[in-house]
């Protein structure tokens, strides 16, 4: 299932058209065009072909792997960027790994932020993502039946809806900025070569929290095509 979106992603990155790209594998553009379709399956002959000519592994190109190389990470594998000494979890290692996948990524996602040097989207962004762990450490709060509710201001019966329309608003504007719209009087961002970015170029440039930004990727996408 992941085969032919990928195959057409290697592709696009390097910049190759589809007819000199079915060339180089030894098969008609008609037939390339069908594998990042999806419309045919290819053998295991083709697979390999392909694996070496973008240089990753078959288990990338088949979606077994979010990493081009082909690893699996385990929890003790992925690079923590925090070295402070309450870095440790009791009991399973499952919050230790979502923690750092999503701690890894945030670094790459901030600073493609700082390079853009845009303040207010920034802010809009970060604004989103305190949000949604406000939101999350809310309801965990609120589980425990003798925690004081006290510790919050926005009342129960409307901290949920009001902070889902501030995390849309935080969103819209996000996507105002992006597409270089003046907001609160700030001049439109102009230049977005900052996000220029492939899942090559992410390994060469971040290659400690790459392979974590793309397993977020891939496990979140699994979650979104469940919904389905």
């Amino acid at each position: 299932m992941e085969f032919n979106r990928i195959i057409t992603l290697l592709r696009k990155e390097r910049g190759i058209t589809q007819k000199r790209a079915a060339q180089d594998l030894g098969v008609s553009q008609a037939l390339l065009s069908h594998y990042e379709k999806g419309i045919r399956e290819c053998g295991l002959d083709f697979v390999v072909r392909v694996a070496d000519y973008y240089g990753v592994s078959c288990d990338y190109l088949l979606g077994r792997s979010a990493d081009r190389s082909g690893v699996t990470l385990t929890v003790e594998e992925i690079p923590n960027p925090e070295t402070a000494k309450d870095n440790v979890y009791r009991g399973s290692v499952l919050p230790t790994l979502n923690k750092k996948l999503i701690s890894n990524s945030l670094n790459i996602l901030y600073d493609k932020l700082s390079g853009c040097k845009d303040k207010g989207l920034v802010t809009e962004v970060s604004g989103y993502l305190m949000l949604a762990v406000y939101k999350m450490f809310r309801l965990a709060y609120s589980a425990g039946p003798k925690n004081a509710a006290s510790m919050f201001s926005v009342r129960p019966g409307r901290w949920e809806g009001y902070s889902s329309a501030a995390m849309s608003a935080a969103e819209a504007n996000v996507r105002a900025i992006l597409a270089g719209e003046e907001l609160a009087g700030a001049p439109p961002l102009k230049d977005l070569s900052c996000f220029a970015m492939t899942t090559e170029s992410l390994g060469r440039e971040y290659p400690l929290y790459a392979t974590s930004l793309l397993n977020l990727v891939k496990t979140s996408e699994t979650r979104i095509e469940k919904l389905g």
